[in-house]
């Protein structure tokens, strides 16, 4: 087979993906008339230029030693007369995984409702994670406005690089591999020292069975203006308040684990574009104290997690998986269990902070700029945050039956009603 290897980080994601998919779905809400002819003109521009969006994932006879080879498929563009995006997300986007060995991981979906539009874009995590998402939607309406304007279109861009070709040099070698037994081991200490609780299921569920669902809230533009300034006033940031409110919602007392995603693309030699596609994060542990008053607990998560990026933390995780010599999904398994069975991060808080899409794009006003991301092995709750248009975006995703959805909207609502509690009451 000719082409380039996929990853270490491509690998195990592609893995999970087969085990129960493992999607990231974006969304923008598109006010003005958009014809579906138009979106797949800007669906091809944005293959065009984008390589990743270009190709299909091909193995050997026995299904290992994947490769990404080119493709000759456009990307799938469906049309939904009516629909309701949350349900269109819920029951089709995360559910139905993208079909690798044909190509390309991407399928576009456009709901129409008399003059309002929302444009979803679903690609497995293997080639990106919500950056990527949402800078493809954002791209897919700029290409659409210069397409009809008649303006020329960018040039193509690079195929990315893997993560672990081009990490910090303190990061590679036999500096990398003490590293990572140094943070490993101070993992360990801390966790035996706070002993950390999980979050536990409902009810068991096979890993080749499980669904994942998600709710959708968010924050208004009066709510998020009081959260970002009570955590100004308190010395914090909005990810340690979500992530301290959040551990607060799912254990009643001692601490509780938040796995924090955390974009790397600036940090990478040469760095990564945020429009690049890729996937480019790696989860870091904080123990939350849910015994202290929230902004204590909100203070000490944040600072927690500055510490961990500052000694490169992510960059240990993209380095064991690099060095762990895993090559097929048999290698793979051994690692699923365990991670089901006793690791530490089953509950996640993916946080892109304030990313900015324009409220005008050519003729349409956009909004509701979001996103969503599947589970598959990866734990049992994600709750995914952003900031855009001046409202926070907060979607919590679940495993079907091991979180019951009573179970999953109460940790929601508990969550952001302690936030807005926080910060002045219901209304802020």
């Amino acid at each position: 087979m000719n082409g380039r290897p996929l990853s270490a980080v491509e690998r195990w994601y592609w893995w999970c993906d087969q085990v129960s998919p493992l999607n990231v779905v974006s969304r923008v809400s598109v006010r003005g008339e958009l014809p579906p002819r138009l979106v797949r003109a800007a669906l091809d521009a944005l293959q065009r230029r984008h390589p990743l969006l270009g190709l299909r994932i091909e193995t050997d006879a026995d299904g290992n030693d994947p490769v990404w080879v080119p493709t000759t498929r456009r990307i799938p563009l469906r049309y939904v007369t009516g629909g309701d995006w949350v349900r269109e997300v819920d029951e089709t986007e995360l559910a139905e995984a993208v079909p690798w060995r044909l190509g390309p991981l991407i399928r576009a979906t456009l709901l129409d409702r008399d003059g309002e539009h929302d444009l979803l874009l679903t690609l497995p995590h293997c080639v990106a994670d919500g950056t990527t998402a949402l800078s493809l939607a954002r791209e897919c309406l700029e290409l659409a406005a210069k397409i009809e304007r008649g303006d020329p279109l960018p040039l193509p861009s690079r195929l990315p690089p893997s993560p672990e070709d081009v990490m910090p040099a303190r990061n590679l070698g036999s500096a990398g591999e003490q590293r990572r037994a140094d943070q490993q081991r101070r993992d360990a200490d801390e966790i035996a020292r706070l002993r950390p609780s999980r979050f536990e299921p409902s009810a068991a569920v096979p890993m080749a069975s499980r669904r994942t669902r998600f709710l959708h809230r968010e924050l208004d533009g009066a709510q998020l203006g009081a959260v970002a300034e009570a955590c100004r006033r308190e010395g914090t940031t909005v990810h340690g308040l979500l992530a301290a409110a959040l551990a607060r919602a799912a254990g009643e007392s001692g601490h509780v684990a938040i796995g924090s995603p955390v974009d790397f693309r600036a940090e990478l030699v040469p760095p990564v574009a945020a429009d690049e596609a890729g996937t480019y994060v790696a989860t870091i542990p904080t123990f939350v104290d849910c015994d202290v008053p929230l902004w204590d607990a909100a203070r000490a998560a944040s600072a927690d997690l500055a510490r961990r990026k500052e000694r490169g933390e992510h960059f240990d995780l993209v380095g064991f998986v690099a060095g762990s010599g895993l090559k097929s999904m048999a290698d793979a398994e051994p690692i699923m269990r365990f991670m089901e069975e006793s690791g530490p991060i089953n509950l996640c808080l993916s946080n892109l902070g304030r990313f900015d899409v324009p409220d005008v794009v050519g003729r349409w006003r956009v909004r509701g700029s979001q996103f969503v991301a599947g589970l598959s092995v990866n734990g049992y709750v994600v709750a995914t945050v952003n900031t855009s248009h001046g409202r926070l975006f907060w979607n919590c995703a679940y495993i079907e039956d091991a979180v019951p959805e009573a179970r999953a909207a109460a940790l929601a609502d508990r969550c952001l009603d302690a936030v807005r509690a926080a910060c002045g009451g219901e209304s802020c």
